[in-house]
């Protein structure tokens, strides 16, 4: 197994990356604002699943495959900014009223969670991302490189974990008091709406 030093290098800097303004963050965000604490937390739960199988194919070489296929990256990344659309456009005509007792408009957690899921799975920057990553801390002296890369992939997974929920109880603490009326509960939908069409937007125009 890696050494203890190198485990820690390596949650630091996973932890930094996790905070660092991206799509994921940026998505959680927005979902935790136009939705509440919740919903955030199903989205953030999504987004870690997806990142199991994220490391699951990076170990097993599967993720090598996909990174050498042009014709799958392209067809990957329209899938990810057609589903972000569709999200801009359910964002754009959600109701104004508020729900919940913080203002959050009650969304199923099932769905939050499937919709963290696709959102991970569809965005082919985070396999080409997880393929370049994990096997720079990995030592073939240390044992098995398949199990060394779940082992990070399991530690990226916990940083993201604590990352991401603490962008979710920030953005629940600053929502709930923004979302009390439907007017700026509108509001917060129609912005949701402009950040996923962004992304969809950037996701589209990615290159490999």
């Amino acid at each position: 197994m890696p050494q203890p030093e190198t485990t820690l290098a390596f949650f630091g800097l996973s932890l930094l990356l996790g905070l660092t303004p991206g799509p994921d963050n940026l998505f959680v965000l927005m979902q935790t604002l136009a939705s509440g604490r919740r919903a955030g937390l199903a989205v953030v739960l999504g987004l870690c699943t997806g990142l199991c199988v994220h490391t699951a194919a990076v170990a097993l070489g599967l993720a090598a495959i996909f990174a050498a296929s042009a014709s799958a990256f392209v067809a990957l990344k329209f899938v990810g900014a057609s589903y972000l659309a569709y999200l801009a456009w359910q964002a754009w005509r959600a109701p104004g009223a508020a729900n919940g007792p913080d203002g959050a408009v009650d969304v199923p957690a099932a769905r939050l969670y499937r919709r963290g899921i696709v959102m991970n799975l569809t965005n082919p920057k985070i396999v080409l991302f997880f393929l370049a990553f994990l096997p720079q801390f990995v030592d073939p002296r240390l044992g098995v490189p398949a199990l060394q890369v779940s082992w990070f992939g399991c530690v990226f997974i916990v940083a993201t974990l604590i990352a991401f929920g603490s962008i979710v109880f920030l953005a629940a603490f600053l929502g709930g008091r923004l979302a009390r009326s439907g007017r700026v509960q509108r509001i917060l939908n129609r912005v949701a709406a402009v950040v996923f069409l962004g992304l969809a937007l950037r996701l589209a125009v990615a290159e490999r």
